[in-house]
């Protein structure tokens, strides 16, 4: 196998990739490089679990903080810059450790910018709440902004494929018409992925006790601090499981217990999907980690490793 070898520890929110990434990246003498959507936020601690100060003293991570939540950053940017962060790394012979739920940024990461089935019920729910807030002619205007080629293409009364073509776009950052043009480019090094899983009520406890710990350590004064910024959940980084509930809370709109059972419903509903989309990659060793201790993922995961290298 090549020496441009790359881990990549993926699985569903609250499974606990980040205690055991960290454990893999000091065997390794790596770094790890987050593949999540929402640390790359500064001021988003709490309501994304990211790793702590002094996890992060411990082994160094990358897209952590790298953008505030008014600035747009896209699957598509990610894809292109952990790629330069990877072939950094592995030139200075430290073993990147990828790590993260985002499917759409580990797939713009290792398969291209150009891969197929790029979709999200979410982002496509959003944008047709909007057209019914805005009307459909102020959103075609949107798309004419960002993707006049499609918006030409396109009669302004075809709701469908402007909400696909916006949905694209959100997702990747690239307009839909040169992703029907360009070449999938596959990423210059080997991946090796390790999926962690657990049985699926534990999972779910697991979710709930996380989200209790949040609002401990103080979720909603974060919402609100992000909120006297002059931040609203209208941004695309804020339209997130923990957080549009808190401003949906802090507006009168819902009550504190509401509140608390949507996050827990909604976080439960995003590991799902998250376990639905890993679940389709059959590249990925399947990991159940609930009955193991850490100590022993971490050594059956050095085993995988040094098995594949010596393929």
């Amino acid at each position: 196998m090549s020496e441009n070898r790359v881990l990549f520890i993926v699985g569903p929110t609250a499974v606990g990739k980040t205690e055991l990434s960290l454990q893999v990246a000091e065997r390794l003498g790596g770094e790890i490089v987050s593949a999540d959507s929402r640390q790359v936020y500064r001021f988003m601690d709490i309501g994304t679990a990211k790793p702590t100060p002094r996890e992060r003293e411990r082994i160094p991570h990358h897209f952590i903080d790298i953008r505030t939540p008014d600035q747009y950053y896209s699957a598509g940017e990610y894809g292109h810059e952990a790629r330069l962060c990877i072939a950094q790394l592995l030139q200075r012979g430290v073993t990147p450790v990828v790590v993260g739920g985002s499917g759409f940024y580990i797939q713009a990461l290792v398969d291209g910018l150009f891969a197929p089935g790029i979709s999200d019920a979410q982002v496509k729910q959003e944008w047709r709440r909007r057209i019914q807030e805005q009307g459909l002619a102020e959103i075609f205007l949107t798309l004419q902004s960002i993707d006049p080629e499609t918006a030409r293409r396109l009669h302004p009364n075809d709701e469908q494929r402007i909400v696909r073509a916006l949905e694209v776009y959100e997702l990747t950052g690239m307009p839909i018409s040169r992703f029907r043009q360009g070449p999938r480019t596959a990423a210059h090094f080997t991946p090796l992925f390790v999926g962690l899983t657990r049985e699926r009520q534990a999972l779910y406890r697991r979710i709930e006790a996380r989200v209790d710990d949040m609002i401990a350590l103080g979720l909603v004064d974060e919402v609100r601090g992000l909120q006297n910024k002059g931040w609203t959940p209208q941004l695309t980084s804020l339209r997130t499981v923990g957080y549009r509930e808190v401003f949906d809370y802090l507006a009168g709109l819902t009550s504190f217990q509401d509140m608390l059972s949507k996050i827990k419903m909604n976080s439960r509903r995003y590991a799902k999907r998250q376990i639905t989309w890993f679940r389709r990659d059959a590249r990925i060793f399947w990991m159940d980690i609930g009955p193991l201790q850490a100590e022993q993922c971490v050594v059956e995961i050095m085993q995988l490793w040094k098995e594949k290298a010596a393929r």
